[in-house]
C-alpha cells in the first residue's frame, strides 16, 4: 500500500478530485495549508501598501491506495494540477505499513 501526499493550488482541487474518483480512488483527506518552496512567497499591494506574503496558500490531499494504483494516482494528480507555472506543488509517495477501518475492523488493503 502507498500513502500519497500532494500539495496543489487550491483552485485545482475539484478537478483533481473528479479525476481521482474516475480512476478508482474511493476516498481522500483534504486540508488547507500554507507553505513555500521555490516560489518563496511574493509581494502584494493592498490599499496602497506593499507587503510580503511569505507563505502561499495550498491544498494538501492525502490518499491511501493499493501499490498497484499508486502510479496512476501520482500521474493523474501531476497531469491535472499542472499549470506550467511556479508553485504548482509537490507530490510525495510513502510506503503504508497498515490500515484499519474502525467501523468493521478490516485491515490492510481491505480497509482502503
Amino acid at each position: 500500500m502507498k500513502y500519497i501526499i500532494a500539495a496543489i493550488k487550491p483552485y485545482k482541487l475539484d478537478e483533481v478530485r473528479e479525476a481521482l474518483t474516475a480512476i478508482g480512488v474511493r476516498g481522500m483527506m483534504v486540508s488547507e495549508i500554507k507553505g513555500f518552496g521555490t516560489q518563496s512567497g511574493h509581494t502584494e499591494i493592498y490599499r496602497g501598501a506593499e507587503y510580503a506574503v511569505n507563505f502561499v496558500p495550498k491544498v494538501k490531499i492525502e490518499v491511501a491506495v493499493s501499490a498497484a494504483l499508486a502510479d496512476d494516482v501520482v500521474d493523474t494528480i501531476a497531469r491535472i494540477a499542472r499549470t506550467d507555472k511556479i508553485g504548482d506543488g509537490k507530490i510525495f509517495v510513502l510506503d503504508l505499513q497498515d490500515a484499519l477501518r474502525v467501523r468493521t475492523g478490516e485491515t490492510g488493503e481491505d480497509a482502503l
